[in-house]
């Protein structure tokens, strides 16, 4: 069995999904924000600024700076609601129509009068969005809350700009409980860059289309076929009964994670193939791999189900 990120046909992609601009809080506007993604090697990203009243709810018309090797996605964070610790939600929704109409949500202050994040977030996946749980470890978001957005395609597990500004930069945990769960939901690693530090360029995902085109990009995001990086490159991967097997750019480790506490690692110089046995993961009805190379970056698959 492989995954669609390496049958589907097509070729990887990079892109970033969760970056803002001055139409927000962002220090750099829409046109260098794009430059600097196209000079750094990056295929497509999706400018995400913050849609409340504040800033005017802006959907940042990025089409003049399509290129024949570069493109955009339209997309904003999403904030409406409290969750269970009092703050404003924080939702990513890639592919948002021009038309979306706004929520009653004039500041980052959550009131009683607003819709709930949840349901937000199903207007969003309603109107055609790919939809995240943003940055939970950042938002100190409960494992409860993040289970209410039922709507929600995928959890950031890896936040460059909170790694870099405070340091809480994952949702792996809540990601494999909610997986554990029964939820239906993939991994995105992102950079969530404002350009006021050095928080961009630290997160991505390698998305499989056939071509570089919005549509094609947002199809393969709905449907699974890619996976999340800091750098270490995924070639292949395949399970076969009790073994998965692994093809990468060069690695120290290659693991294989499941339900609970179950997992293996392989550990070795240089390794871009690598076989592990899943006999640990014997009771778990999902595995996912993450490899890792000798400069301690990361790349994660989605999560794989097992019947």
């Amino acid at each position: 069995m492989k995954p669609t990120a390496f049958s589907a046909p097509g070729r990887f992609y990079r892109g970033n999904l969760h970056t803002h601009s001055t139409l927000s809080d962002g220090v750099l506007d829409p046109a260098e924000v794009c430059r600097r993604y196209r000079a750094e090697g990056y295929d497509f990203i999706s400018l995400t600024d913050h849609f409340v009243g504040l800033f005017n709810y802006p959907i940042a018309d990025t089409k003049p700076y399509h290129t024949a090797d570069f493109t955009t996605i339209p997309g904003v964070e999403l904030h409406s609601g409290a969750m269970e610790n009092g703050e404003i939600w924080h939702i990513l929704a890639i592919g948002l129509p021009e038309d979306f109409a706004p929520p009653n949500a004039p500041d980052f202050a959550p009131r009683a009068d607003q819709e709930t994040g949840p349901e937000l977030a199903r207007r969003a996946r309603d109107a055609g969005a790919f939809v995240a749980v943003a940055h939970p470890h950042w938002s100190g978001m409960s494992l409860a809350d993040a289970g209410s957005i039922e709507a929600a395609h995928a959890v950031e597990v890896y936040n460059h700009g909170c790694g870099v500004d405070c340091d809480r930069a994952e949702g792996f945990h809540t990601a494999d409980m909610l997986i554990s769960a029964g939820h239906d939901l993939t991994l995105i690693a992102t950079d969530d860059a404002h350009f006021a530090a050095p928080d961009a360029f630290g997160g991505w995902v390698m998305v499989k289309a056939e071509t570089n085109a919005p549509d094609a990009l947002l199809a393969a995001l709905k449907n699974g076929n890619f996976y999340a990086s800091q750098g270490p490159e995924l070639y292949g991967i395949e399970v076969e009964g009790d073994t998965v097997r692994v093809e990468c750019s060069a690695a120290e480790a290659v693991i294989v994670q499941g339900h609970g506490s179950a997992s293996f690692a392989k550990h070795g110089a240089s390794m871009t193939v690598a076989e592990l046995d899943l006999k640990r993961l014997k009771g778990s009805k999902w595995l996912r791999v993450t490899v890792v190379d000798r400069a301690g970056k990361r790349a994660w698959s989605n999560p794989i189900w097992r019947g």
